[in-house]
C-alpha cells in the first residue's frame, strides 16, 4: 500500500507534537515542511526528526511544497487567521487536512470550508484533544442515549498563565490570532462543550477583560443552545495555576470531567457516584485519527461541522461583548 504523503505547514511547538505521532507511523511518509523562513524550517526538522530518512525538504511557499512533494495530506499549524486561506489552498491542491484549532476565525469562513470539503470529498479534521479521548466519547454517547436523563446545564472553567506566557508573541496580535485566550487554550474547553452538546448557540451573554492587551484575557459567557441546554463558562488567562473542570448536569445525574485534556472523570447516576464506570476504547492523538480516517479505518473524531458551531459561538461571544447586549441568533 502506498504511504500517505504528509506535509507540514507551520513549524512551531504544536507541529512537533504531530510529528511525534506521524514520524513512526508505517503508513506515513513526511515529504516536506514549510514556514516563513528556511532557517525556521531547518531548525524544526533538526529538532523534531533529525534521524528521519529521507530528510524532508524545506519550503517557504506552500503552493511550491504541494507541487514539488506531491503531498496528499497536510498538517496546518499556523496563526489562527491564516487557517481559512491555507485550508482552502490545501483542499484545492488535493490534500486531506489536519487543521490546528480553531478551524477558522469566522463562521462565514467555516461554512465555506465545509462547502469545499463536501465538494472535494477530502478528510478534514480539527485537532482537538478531548474528542480523541474515550472519556468524552463515553460522555457524548450517554448524552445521546439519555442514560442520565436529559442534559440541562453545563458549567466549566479553564485557567492558565496565558497573559504572561504570550507577551510579544503572535497570539496577542489580533491580526494573526483573531482573538485571545478564548480562541487559544480556551478553545479546548469550548470545543468540549460544543462537541458534546451537539447544538448551535442561539443566545449568548459575554463579559470580556483584556487586561491591557489587544485581545481577550479573562472572559465569562452564558450560553443557551438550540436544544435548550444552558451553559456558563469562565476562561482565565491570568492565573498561574493552570487547570480545567466541567460538569454536565442532567435531570438524573451528572458528569464531572477535565474539559482540557479529559485527564479525569467522575460520574453520578441519580445521587450516587458510579464507582467503576464502563468506559471502553483507547485514547488517540488527532494525527493518528487523521491517518486512520484517510485510510478508512476510523471515523473522523471532528469535522468542519464542529468548526462551524464553534465559530458561530465565538462570533456571538465577541459580538455580545462589543455591544454590551445579549446576542440572539436569527431564526433559520
Amino acid at each position: 500500500m502506498e504511504k500517505i504523503r504528509v506535509a507540514f505547514l507551520g513549524c512551531g511547538g504544536i507541529a512537533a507534537k504531530h510529528v511525534r505521532s506521524l514520524k513512526a507511523n508505517p503508513d506515513v511518509k513526511i515529504v516536506g515542511c514549510c514556514d516563513v523562513t528556511e532557517d525556521i524550517v531547518k531548525g524544526f526538522i533538526d529538532r523534531t526528526m533529525p534521524e528521519y530518512k529521507p530528510r524532508p525538504p524545506s519550503f517557504t511557499d506552500a503552493a511550491e511544497m504541494y507541487k514539488k512533494t506531491k503531498a496528499n495530506a497536510v498538517v496546518i499549524c499556523t496563526p489562527h487567521t491564516q487557517h481559512f486561506e491555507q485550508g482552502m489552498q490545501a483542499l484545492d491542491a488535493g490534500c486531506h487536512v489536519l487543521m490546528e484549532k480553531p478551524m477558522v476565525t469566522s463562521s462565514e469562513h467555516a461554512y465555506k470550508i465545509k462547502e469545499k470539503v463536501d465538494k472535494t470529498g477530502k478528510v478534514f479534521i480539527v485537532a482537538y484533544n478531548t474528542p480523541c479521548s474515550p472519556e468524552f466519547a463515553y460522555l457524548r454517547d450517554q448524552i445521546r442515549k439519555g442514560t442520565f436523563g436529559k442534559l440541562e446545564m453545563v458549567n466549566g472553567f479553564i485557567s492558565q498563565d496565558w497573559l504572561r506566557l504570550t507577551v510579544g508573541k503572535w497570539r496577542q496580535d489580533p491580526a494573526l490570532s483573531g482573538g485571545g485566550q478564548a480562541y487559544d487554550s480556551g478553545a479546548h474547553l469550548l470545543n468540549s462543550l460544543c462537541w458534546s452538546v451537539e447544538s448551535r448557540p442561539v443566545e449568548v451573554y459575554s463579559i470580556i477583560d483584556n487586561h491591557g492587551s489587544k485581545v481577550d484575557i479573562n472572559s465569562v459567557f452564558v450560553i443557551r443552545f438550540e436544544n435548550g441546554v444552558m451553559a456558563s463558562i469562565c476562561i482565565s488567562g491570568n492565573c498561574p495555576g493552570g487547570g480545567s473542570h466541567m460538569v454536565f448536569i442532567f435531570d438524573n445525574g451528572r458528569v464531572e470531567i477535565d474539559g482540557w485534556g479529559a485527564g479525569w472523570v467522575n460520574i453520578f447516576e441519580g445521587a450516587n457516584k458510579v464507582k467503576y464506570p464502563q468506559i471502553t476504547g483507547k485514547a488517540c492523538e488527532p494525527a493518528e485519527n487523521f491517518v486512520d480516517a484517510i485510510l478508512g479505518r476510523a471515523e473522523p473524531r471532528t469535522s468542519p461541522m464542529n468548526g462551524i458551531i464553534q465559530s458561530e459561538l465565538m462570533d456571538a461571544i465577541y459580538e455580545a461583548a462589543r455591544t454590551g447586549k445579549p446576542f440572539r441568533a436569527k431564526k433559520r
